[in-house]
């Protein structure tokens, strides 16, 4: 087989969760939380990680300059508008990457030409020209991107892909920016374009779709169909507005459907779950339970017809088995007697990051939890373990729970009383509320005098039964900066307490981050 014949067979896989996923609302991260994502995308085998938008802001600068620095195999780009000094920032923040590339855009429909860009066809079309011309004399690998291309004229993207090809692009992306198109309008767009672009067969084609109607992975699917061979996706399809197009689908459609479009890809099929699982647990977002490939009900079955099927054969009812997306087929459950080994074993089998894991303090919270429940499910150990990946490497946590009790009742008003150390001196305060939860958030604000904003709180059981342990998830703003917390626990205002104060450390760390850069430079 051919180099180009073997290219052709592989859908390369553009993961942008970093840079469009973080701006789904709720969603943001700090930087050591993107750097531990970039992580299981390079375990997850994505071929480009877009590490965020260097021009943006500070702190996306640094996250492009960690993440570039953090990943062996994929290509690291960053985001730049077809200006100077947002190339300039791109490439400064790219420099580092083992294999570097920078993704440039401009809008190319009339509408976002004539009331955003304020510009006429031939001054876009000069302007992607210029900024392509100009990254190539400093860096190899260019994406040139044309937003709104699902509402441009297409005669007019042939014009301007064919130029910037010219000038040493060598992918060029077709974004459904605003999830408007259809799967055949969006396939017969693609196609024409690569059939009618000078120089077509000299680069990648590639589909970025949004999921404004609901159609973002048929739309990919359908652009694949037609030539291209990069998807630009994100972990749970989060994104803008409802999202882009999700990773999971249509890289298991792919899979799941070859031998209609002779493609494959380089993911590893089975990093997928435990990847959706930890960006949940960093970002918050909970995970629907009939989210296809990962979500808690895709390999359920509880009709009685289903059920005789599968017990006959799997095949009956699953296109794909749960193994194959890196969830366990075996589903027995660990408890007390379970020893250090047999827990090693298991996040392995689980297919969980733990480089950096300290063994002895998540081993020692399994046991803690292990002699409060029963049994204790996959669902709470990888929730033990997301919860301590996270920890901020060589910064210790300024706070620290050491005693709740909180009182309510139908006739008295809530009240809590907390014992916190704050760096290393014990404190204890009372307070009342409006709730349970209420009341233990203000007696820890009084307790510590932070003026912290609660964004957004949420609540879930990770497993099931009376005994479940609860996971909580809250954002927390002081001052511009917006930071998440989790925390679990069988006692949900335990839980709660936990992650409030988590993200709390959070905060403290990035105020230190943001004045170091402000006394040192990013």
């Amino acid at each position: 087989m051919s180099e180009k014949a073997k290219d052709d067979a592989i859908v390369k896989i553009f993961d942008t969760t970093l840079r469009d996923g973080e701006q789904s609302p709720g969603a943001s991260m700090d930087v050591e939380e993107k750097v531990v994502i970039a992580r299981q995308l390079e375990k997850l085998g994505v071929d480009v990680i877009e590490a965020g938008f260097a021009a943006s802001s500070d702190g996306d600068f640094e996250s492009v300059v960690r993440v570039s620095k953090e990943a062996k195999r994929p290509l690291v780009v960053s985001l730049a508008r077809a200006q100077e000094g947002d190339i300039k920032k791109a490439l400064k923040a790219v420099e580092h990457a083992k294999r570097p590339g920078i993704h440039i855009f401009i809008a190319t429909s009339d509408i976002h030409m004539k009331h955003k860009l304020r510009m006429t066809r031939n001054e876009v079309l000069d302007a992607a020209a210029w900024a392509v011309n100009y990254a190539k004399k400093h860096i190899d690998y260019i994406e040139f991107s044309a937003e709104d291309a699902s509402r441009s004229d297409w005669d007019f993207l042939v014009q301007v892909f064919s130029e910037v090809i010219r000038m040493g692009a060598k992918t060029v992306n077709v974004p459904d920016t605003t999830g408007y198109a259809i799967p055949s309008e969006f396939g017969s767009l693609v196609g024409y374009l690569v059939e009618k672009t000078e120089g077509s067969d000299r680069v990648t084609w590639s589909a970025h779709c949004h999921n404004d109607l609901g159609l973002a992975v048929a739309n990919s699917l359908a652009a694949v169909a037609n030539g291209a061979r990069q998807v630009e996706c994100t972990i749970n399809g989060i994104g803008e507005r409802a999202g882009n197009t999700s990773l999971e689908e249509v890289v298991m459609a792919l899979k799941t459907r070859r031998s209609l479009f002779g493609v494959d890809t380089n993911i590893v099929t089975e990093q997928i779950y435990p990847t959706s699982r930890l960006l949940s647990q960093i970002t918050g977002i909970p995970i629907p339970i009939n989210k296809p490939i990962v979500g808690d009900n895709a390999f359920a079955h509880e009709a009685g017809i289903h059920q005789d099927g599968v017990l006959k054969q799997k095949l009956t009812y699953e296109i794909m088995t749960p193994e194959s997306v890196g969830i366990p087929g075996n589903r027995l459950v660990m408890g007390k007697h379970s020893g250090r080994h047999a827990f090693s074993e298991r996040l392995k089998d689980l297919g969980l990051n733990v480089n950096k894991l300290d063994m002895n303090r998540a081993f020692a919270r399994f046991k803690e939890l292990a002699d409060k429940k029963k049994e204790v499910y996959d669902e709470d150990i990888e929730a033990i373990v997301a919860e301590e990946i996270l920890r901020l490497p060589g910064q210790p946590d300024r706070y620290e729970l050491l005693y709740l009790n909180v009182n309510s009742s139908s006739n008295a008003i809530p009240s809590a009383t907390v014992k916190m150390k704050v760096d290393g001196q014990e404190c204890i305060d009372h307070g009342t509320g409006d709730g349970v939860v209420d009341a233990c958030y203000k007696v820890v604000a009084k307790i510590i005098g932070s003026r912290a904003r609660l964004v957004r709180y949420s609540v879930k059981a990770i497993t099931g039964g009376a005994e479940a342990q609860g996971e909580v998830s809250c954002l927390i703003e002081d001052g511009g900066i917006q930071v998440s917390g989790q925390g679990t626990h069988t006692d949900i205002i335990m839980a709660s307490a936990f992650a409030y104060i988590n993200a709390l450390n959070k905060l403290e760390y990035r105020k230190h981050y943001r004045q170091m850069v402000a006394k040192e430079g990013p």
